[in-house]
């Protein structure tokens, strides 16, 4: 039994053992952990190469796009980047008009006086990591309560970081690991000032659209690249015409040689979250709350905006970032459900569980430091409707329409109207900024498509949650205008002030509470947040039971096997993983083969199709066979290729490194077989999909004829 109980362990990440090709490490730790296996595998680097805070290092050319919702990479003196075109598509679609489209056409600046700035828009490089645990923890005591322990935590990580960030001149945050048993300190510094240098068209960028998302074989070019300015002096500062581009301590040498079935890699990034520890009872809840929320909600929501975007030019590029972030994950969540269902993870959960529970019971001391841990998690998920409703209100009402997020955003006005008088100049200046941002939400707003989407989910909410957690404005709809949700949508929408920017503009000139009283979707608005807000300390009131019984688990899980090596869920701090360039079997009878060409994507087209188009002059330079030296030794032109590094969201972006240091490939998306993988990662299905290096670069210098770029990046041949 024992031996099962290693073999589920491992095939969960629970724990490793040095050859696993899963697990996302801390940087820092590779000396000690994994340097040894890595240069087994075939890494050429030493540790130091890898991470150092004395010298220049691979993760210094790594940086944390927006605080961590995509990686990217340095390659060259001058601070350019590259990443994902999906993790720039809000940039280039906030920059694309009907008369110059950059989604449809692409985007390539001759020179830096080209370059697009994009306000709002970071990178942020990692100093160093430290462990602080003991520190962290000096002060904690057993007795103590959730509450109590919190609070202590928190009081000397402030002091922690305090000490650690220059007199401001870093970004220091502590962070916890493995459940809150481990803490480290993380010192970072952030870029203001990064703009955009090309991208491809959408029909390469994106090309397979929502068909071909989480699927392989794959032959998309998800690639743009970006620049970080710094000021005159070389330190981060807010866009100028004055800055200069980035000088940054290392950038990655671009490897064109190619890959092969098992050649060594390794990805640099910033995965998003993980949740390899989650019991069977939180599976459950991943299942039946939110995925299942999320798929019912998202699916009325796209059909409504995918109808609109089908009008007209202007509505394609009004809504494609929308729809994107929108249809991602809601692909994603009815993949993992089926992949949680058909590998029987519940089951295999179940049996870690049941062993743990017979190793604690061994023993009365580790009973009584253990054993409460799988009751407290069971007792925190005990009742569901209420995470039920929270998930639903999110999705419908919260993320579903715009306008009641933005109605919301005039509470604080509203508030200050209350004294009218004593707030008159803040009231200015609050108004004032709000005034300054109407330009950029009308651009990209639909009132009609929005009134659509309020009808539809207010209905939708109305009709699957409990009526325990309706706000009151449900009630009011099924009262006065006996559940007719289209027609309530019609007379908000045809007397609020905020489905229209000339409306909006005389409010916020004149501010004025009366008004706000009497705004329907203002209204709504208050009502919908009132019932967010309550929900919320619903649920909040369990969540000292599940962490703790999180904590005591995941400790006990290490306490179980003291010789195995363990590593933490990604919680968006940089990590690398290592592994290789493999094929896998996806079913019986089928294999996938690591690689794809230029010609599985001229195969795949369908002339004007809006995921399936492709571009006439990269069919003529296929059918020319005009590859360049970007060839592969085969004669063809490489676009994607597969490794099991292991990934998630936030990853997207990063660089597959080979064992030399030199990029070979950039990260966008993981296979539909393994769906699961956020929570039980399969070595035997999992994979990580990345655009070829080459791809990007023939994209770039044949297709674009931005050979300046290439002139700027250092090419190994």
């Amino acid at each position: 039994m024992k031996n099962v109980l290693l073999s589920l362990l491992l095939s969960f990440g629970l724990m490793v053992s040095a050859t696993a090709d899963e697990g996302m490490w801390l940087p820092s730790l590779i000396h000690k952990l994994n340097i040894k296996d890595m240069q087994e595998m075939g890494c050429e680097l030493d540790a130091e190469d890898i991470y150092s805070i004395n010298s220049s290092s691979l993760k210094d050319a790594i940086v944390a796009l927006d605080h961590g919702s995509c990686t990217a990479e340095l390659v060259s003196k001058n601070g350019l980047l590259l990443t994902n075109h999906h993790c720039g598509f809000g940039e280039i679609q906030k920059h694309s008009t009907v008369e110059h489209d950059y989604l449809t056409d692409g985007f390539w600046a001759q020179s830096f006086e080209q370059e697009l700035p994009n306000p709002g828009k970071t990178v942020t490089f990692l100093k160093r990591i430290e462990d602080v645990t003991d520190q962290v923890l000096a002060e904690v005591t057993g007795d103590m309560d959730f509450v109590e322990r919190l609070k202590a935590i928190q009081k000397i990580s402030r002091k922690i970081a305090e000490e650690a960030d220059e007199e401001g001149k870093y970004e220091t945050n502590v962070k916890s690991f493995f459940e809150s048993n481990k803490y480290y300190l993380l010192v970072s510094e952030t870029f203001k000032d990064v703009r955009l240098v090309g991208c491809p068209p959408k029909s390469i960028g994106k090309f397979g659209g929502d068909t071909d998302n989480w699927m392989w074989p794959r032959h998309t070019g998800d690639f743009c690249i970006f620049r970080v300015y710094t000021g005159p002096d070389g330190e981060p500062a807010e866009y100028s015409e004055e800055n200069i581009p980035l000088k940054p301590n290392h950038y990655l040498p671009i490897s064109i040689k190619g890959v092969d079935i098992g050649d060594y890699a390794m990805v640099f990034g910033y995965p998003g979250r993980t949740n390899r520890y989650k019991t069977s009872t939180g599976v459950d809840y991943t299942i039946n709350v939110t995925n299942s929320v999320r798929e019912q909600v998202r699916a009325v929501k796209l059909g409504i905006i995918k109808d609109y975007m089908k009008t007209s030019s202007k509505a394609r590029i009004q809504y494609a970032s929308k729809a994107a972030r929108s249809s991602n994950y809601y692909k994603y969540s009815i993949g993992q459900n089926n992949g949680l269902a058909n590998l029987k993870v519940i089951d295999k959960k179940s049996a870690i569980e049941e062993e743990f529970t017979k190793w604690v019971n061994a023993d009365q001391t580790r009973k009584e430091k253990y054993g409460q841990a799988l009751d407290l998690i069971k007792k925190g998920y005990a009742n569901l409707s209420d995470d039920f409703a929270r998930s639903y209100i999110v999705e419908s009402m919260v993320g579903g329409p715009e306008i009641f997020m933005f109605a919301n955003k005039m509470r604080i006005i509203y508030d200050l109207l209350e004294d009218a008088d004593k707030n008159k100049d803040r009231v200015k200046r609050v108004a004032r900024g709000m005034k300054g941002t109407l330009d950029g939400y009308f651009k990209d707003y639909d009132a009609g498509t929005d009134q659509q989407l309020v009808a539809a989910l207010m209905e939708l909410y109305n009709d699957n949650v409990d009526k325990r957690f309706h706000p009151s404005v449900l009630n009011k709809v099924n009262a006065k205008y006996k559940g007719d949700f289209e027609k309530y949508a019609d007379k908000m929408f045809s007397k609020t002030i905020f489905a229209e920017k000339e409306k909006m503009e005389a409010f916020l000139d004149s501010p004025s509470r009366k008004v706000l009283e009497k705004d329907m979707a203002f209204q709504a608005a208050k009502s919908i947040f009132a019932k967010f807000r309550e929900i919320g300390e619903i649920v909040s009131a369990t969540q000292p039971e599940i962490e703790t019984g999180k904590r005591l688990f995941v400790a006990g899980l290490m306490e179980m096997n003291k010789d195995k090596v363990y590593y933490p869920d990604a919680n968006s701090t940089l990590r690398l993983t290592y592994g290789k360039v493999l094929d896998y079997d996806p079913r019986d009878g089928v294999n996938y083969k690591h690689f794809t060409t230029l010609k599985g994507y001229a195969e795949k087209e369908i002339p004007g199709d809006s995921e399936f188009h492709v571009p006439a002059k990269l069919l003529e330079l296929h059918n020319a066979g005009d590859y360049g030296r970007y060839a592969d030794a085969d004669g063809t032109l490489h676009t994607c290729f597969i490794t099991n590094n292991d990934i998630t969201g936030g990853n997207s972006g990063s660089p597959v490194i080979n064992g030399k240091g030199e990029l070979i490939g950039i990260a966008f998306d993981g296979n539909w077989e393994a769906m699961s993988g956020d929570i039980a990662f399969e070595p035997d299905l999992q994979r990580c999909i990345n655009v070829d290096i080459r791809f990007v670069l023939w994209v770039i210098d044949k297709f674009a004829g931005a050979s300046h770029l290439i002139d700027e990046m250092t090419i190994v041949q």
